[in-house]
């Protein structure tokens, strides 16, 4: 998306889309988040329970499938066996099987999920945006920076940012399962709204870093590799 065919990024067009997520994260604390979730979210459905509805357990499902430890350990696991095997393959060569993963499908794929999950990680906790469980119970919606708590840390959505990198970076490196991986990145997107884990504005901005981040990602290797 900010990506050229040459792999050089644009820049100008990653800072308009900042811009614009930083405007709908403002229109989204100021209210359009909670006029948004209560459309979205369904009241009886979210992660923390079981629900008799097919679409509820779907999309439960697929955050489990999905989910940020889902894709850490997949992407990690696929970087360890090809590594291995390339190795294996030569003889025990270790060396050989550095210089193959460097520029394999799987090593970018690692690098742009893993760059994505620790940037959201380190954002969530100096923001410290409570989830709309609160909401729903409470009814309070607030700030709590540099808080750990599972519960304070909703900005921005691990999963998106995790699913958007890894599936957009798929898309990239498979341009025919384009209109797949993106589908499937938006549905998860949604997904974690209508179970009652982030806001709109939480998952726009995993979003948004998981797309950046698989641009950089191929950018930067892409120029490492061809060296």
């Amino acid at each position: 998306m900010f990506i050229r065919q040459d792999n050089t990024l644009k820049w100008k067009w990653i800072g308009v889309g900042a811009i614009i997520v930083l405007a709908f994260v403002v229109a989204g604390v100021l209210g359009l988040d909670k006029f948004l979730y209560q459309i979205i979210h369904r009241a009886d459905c979210n992660v923390w329970t079981q629900s008799e509805s097919l679409l509820c357990s779907g999309a439960i499902g697929i955050d489990k499938i999905f989910s940020t430890k889902m894709w850490l350990i997949a992407s990690f696991v696929a970087v360890v066996v090809f590594f291995v095997y390339k190795a294996i393959k030569n003889e025990n060569d270790f060396r050989y099987a550095f210089v193959k993963i460097k520029n394999s499908y799987v090593f970018y794929v690692f690098c742009s999920v893993w760059a994505a999950v620790l940037t959201t990680g380190v954002l969530k906790v100096l923001i410290g945006r409570t989830r709309p469980v609160l909401f729903d119970a409470l009814g309070k919606t607030d700030f709590e920076p540099f808080v750990f708590d599972f519960v304070f840390n909703s900005m921005p959505s691990g999963h998106c940012a995790a699913s958007f990198a890894g599936l957009v970076m798929l898309g990239m490196l498979f341009p025919r399962m384009k209109w797949l991986t993106w589908t499937l990145a938006i549905i998860i997107a949604i997904s974690r709204v209508y179970v009652g884990a982030h806001w709109p504005s939480d998952v726009l901005v995993g979003a948004f870093i998981g797309m950046v981040f698989a641009d950089i990602t191929k950018s930067v290797l892409k120029k490492i590799n061809s060296k």
